[in-house]
C-alpha cells in the first residue's frame, strides 16, 4: 500500500528501502537489569519460568536456574511473559515514528518506502520526484548497483496495475522483473514484491522474488500458487491490517477503544486508526485471510507487518492488530509471536535481535498474562526495553475540539501582520523537517486583492529530496499547534489568489486523517483570481477536528510565488 494520497493516483513504482532500526542519541548505561520468575517466550517457543539477565544492553543468561547478579535492578515477572521486542516487516517511517513505535514494543522497523526510485510514470512519480528510471531488462544491473550504492538493504519491486481500483496504469512485465530479481539476488541481496492481485503473485514468485511484502486481494492462493511459493522458500508479508482497510473498514477502530492503549495513543494516531480507505470492490478480507491460512499450512513462512501509517493504522500498535488477525487466519498465537520476532530476523539477517538468547540484543517487551493462550495479551504492556534501556510510556492528554466556530473571513492581512481571526496563527512549512530540501517564506506584502492593501506572499522552492515535497504557509486552526478547532458549520473556503501561474495545493490537516492531510488542487494565474473550494473535496476530513490548513507550491518541482489574500469560511 502507499500513503492516502499515494492511493488516490496507484501507478507502478519500484521503490529503494532501507532497515530502519530503532536508534537512541544517548549511551546505554552499563547497568544490569533481571527479570525474574517470569514466562519467557524466546522467539520460538514459551518457557514457563525463568529469569533473564542483561548487561550493557545485551542479554547474558536466560533460564530456570541463572542466579541474579548482586547490584542488578530485578523485575518481578510474576504472571507476566517476556518477549523479544516485535519486528514490523511492512512500515513507511519518518518524523517521531521509531520512537512512538517503541511504546507499543515494536523496537525494529522495516522501512518499505523510504528512498524511493519509480518505473518512468509508474507508482509514486505523480509526486514529482526526479528520480533514476529504467525501462529495458539491460538497465536493470546497473541500476540495481546504483541503489544499493546508495545504501539500500534490499530491493522492493511494485506490480501493480491498477485492476482492483478499475484503473488501467502502467507496470513491469515479466522480463524486466526478472532482471531485477537476478540482479538483486546476484549481489545477494533480497528481492521483494509488492503485489495486489493473484496474478501478479504468480508472476513476481515465478521470477524468483524472496518474499510477498502484501498478500492478493482478489481471490483466494488456488493449490498450485501455494505449492510454488511453499516449493520456493518464498515468506509472505500479508498486512492484513491495511487490507481490511482497503475493503472500507477501519481496522485499527478496536485498539482505540482496547482500554490496555488507554491514554497511550496520541489525537492523530486514534484519528488516522479509525479511517480507512475508500471501499475497492476487488479487495476481499476474507479472501486474504484464507490464502494466509492455506499458505501457513503448507509451511510457508509467514510474518507480521502493518504497513503503518496507512488509514487505518499507527506505527506500533498496530502489530497487535496484526497478530490478531493473524491468528484468526490460522496461526496458532506461538506461531503469530514468532511471525513478529524470531520469523522476520531470521528472513532478514537481522543476526542481532527477534529470540531472547545470550549474546543477543536487549530488546525485550514484558506484558500482563500468557500471548500464547491470548494473543490480545500482547497488548498489556507493562515494559519496554531496547538495548537494555527502558523506554518511555508517556500518557497522552487529549484535546476536545470545543463549541462550532461561525463561519466568516480569516484572514485579510490588512493590519500587515501574519494574523488570522482565530487560531494559533502561520508558520512556513516545508518538507526539511522529514529530511527534505524545500524551502520557503512568508510576507505580508502590499497591494491586495479588489482593491486592499495587503496581500500574504509565499515564495519558496520544491526541491526533489523527500517523497511528497512541499513549501508552504500553515495556518492553525486551534488554540495551539495542531490542536483541533470545530469548524463543522464551514462548507466552503474561498480566497484570492496569485503567482507564478500554475497548479498549487491546499492541504487540510484533520483529527480523522491522522498523520496524512488530505488536499484538493487549484490554478494561479499572473492575476487575481477567485478561488473556491468544497470542504466535501477534502477526502476524509472531518472539520469538527480541523487542526491545519497548507497552502503549498507544487507538486511540479521549481521555484514558485504564491500570493492570497480575503480567505474566507463559508457556510
Amino acid at each position: 500500500m502507499g500513503l492516502n494520497r499515494l492511493e488516490e493516483s496507484t501507478v507502478t513504482r519500484l521503490t529503494i528501502p532501507l532497515t530502519l532500526l530503532l536508534l537512541f542519541s544517548s549511551p546505554l548505561l552499563a547497568d544490569t537489569l533481571a527479570v525474574s520468575g517470569v514466562r519467557v517466550f524466546d522467539g520460538a517457543s514459551m518457557i514457563e519460568t525463568a529469569t533473564v539477565v542483561v548487561e550493557d544492553g545485551t542479554i547474558i543468561a536466560v533460564g530456570p536456574d541463572v542466579s541474579i547478579p548482586d547490584g542488578a535492578e530485578t523485575v518481578d515477572g510474576s504472571g507476566a511473559t517476556l518477549l523479544p521486542g516485535f519486528i514490523d516487516c511492512h512500515t513507511h517511517t519518518w518524523g517521531d515514528a521509531l520512537e512512538r513505535a517503541a511504546v507499543f514494543g515494536v523496537t525494529t522497523e522495516l522501512d518499505m518506502f523510504t528512498d524511493p526510485e519509480f518505473a518512468p510514470g509508474g507508482h509514486g512519480t505523480q509526486f514529482g520526484i526526479e528520480v533514476p528510471t529504467l525501462t529495458q531488462a539491460d538497465q536493470a544491473d546497473g541500476w540495481v548497483a546504483d541503489r544499493l550504492a546508495e545504501g539500500s538493504d534490499y530491493i522492493k519491486i511494485v506490480l501493480e496495475d491498477g485492476e482492483l481500483i478499475g484503473r488501467a496504469i502502467p507496470t513491469l512485465d515479466d522480463e524486466l522483473l526478472a532482471a531485477l530479481v537476478s540482479a538483486v539476488q546476484s549481489r545477494e541481496r533480497l528481492a521483494l514484491a509488492h503485489v495486489s492481485t493473484l496474478a501478479d503473485a504468480r508472476m513476481a514468485v515465478a521470477s524468483g522474488v524472496d518474499g510477498l511484502v502484501h498478500i492478493f486481494r482478489d481471490a483466494p492462493a488456488d493449490e498450485a500458487l501455494v505449492t510454488l511459493v511453499a516449493s520456493r522458500g518464498v515468506f509472505v508479508v500479508p498486512t492484513l491490517t491495511v487490507v481490511e482497510s482497503t475493503s472500507g473498514g477501519a481496522s485499527g477502530a478496536l485498539l482505540v477503544d482496547d482500554l490496555r492503549f488507554e491514554f497511550l495513543l496520541t489525537p492523530q494516531e486514534i484519528a488516522g486508526l479509525k479511517t480507512s480507505f475508500p471501499p475497492a470492490p476487488g479487495v476481499s478480507p476474507a479472501s486474504a485471510s484464507e490464502s494466509v491460512r492455506r499458505l501457513h499450512e503448507a509451511g510457508v513462512t509467514i510474518l507480521a507487518g502493518t504497513d503503518a501509517p496507512n488509514p487505518g493504522t499507527a506505527h506500533g500498535v498496530s502489530i497487535h492488530r496484526e497478530l490478531e488477525l493473524l491468528v484468526a487466519a490460522g496461526l496458532d498465537p506461538v506461531a503469530a509471536l514468532a511471525a513478529a520476532t524470531s520469523a522476520p530476523a531470521r528472513a532478514f539477517g537481522l543476526e542481532d535481535r527477534g529470540r531472547i538468547a545470550p549474546g543477543l540484543r536487549a530488546d525485550l517487551v514484558l506484558v500482563e498474562g500468557d500471548p500464547g493462550e491470548d494473543i490480545t495479551a500482547t497488548r498489556a504492556i507493562r515494559a519496554v526495553w531496547k538495548g537494555g534501556k527502558t523506554i518511555d510510556r508517556p500518557r497522552q492528554e487529549l484535546p476536545e475540539s470545543g463549541q462550532p466556530m461561525q463561519a466568516g473571513s480569516l484572514a485579510d492581512f490588512e493590519s500587515g501582520l501574519l494574523a488570522a481571526s482565530f487560531g494559533a496563527g502561520w508558520t512556513a512549512s516545508t518538507d526539511e523537517m522529514m529530511g527534505g530540501k524545500s524551502t520557503v517564506g512568508l510576507a505580508v506584502v502590499d497591494a491586495g486583492a479588489t482593491g486592499t492593501s495587503k496581500a500574504l506572499a509565499v515564495s519558496g522552492e520544491i526541491v526533489p529530496g523527500f517523497a511528497f515535497p512541499w513549501a508552504g504557509a500553515m495556518f492553525f486552526a486551534g488554540d495551539a499547534p495542531m490542536a483541533p478547532a470545530n469548524l463543522s458549520t464551514v462548507s466552503q473556503i474561498v480566497f484570492q489568489a496569485k503567482g507564478t501561474p500554475g497548479t498549487y495545493r491546499l492541504m487540510a490537516f484533520a483529527e480523522t486523517l491522522g498523520q496524512v492531510p488530505s488536499g484538493q488542487l487549484f490554478e494561479v494565474e499572473e492575476e487575481w483570481r477567485e478561488v473556491t473550494l468544497s470542504v466535501d473535496g477534502f477526502r476524509g476530513a472531518d472539520f469538527s477536528g480541523l487542526t491545519a490548513l497548507l497552502w503549498t507550491g507544487g507538486p511540479a518541482l521549481g521555484a514558485f510565488e504564491l500570493v492570497i489574500d480575503e480567505i474566507e469560511l463559508r457556510e
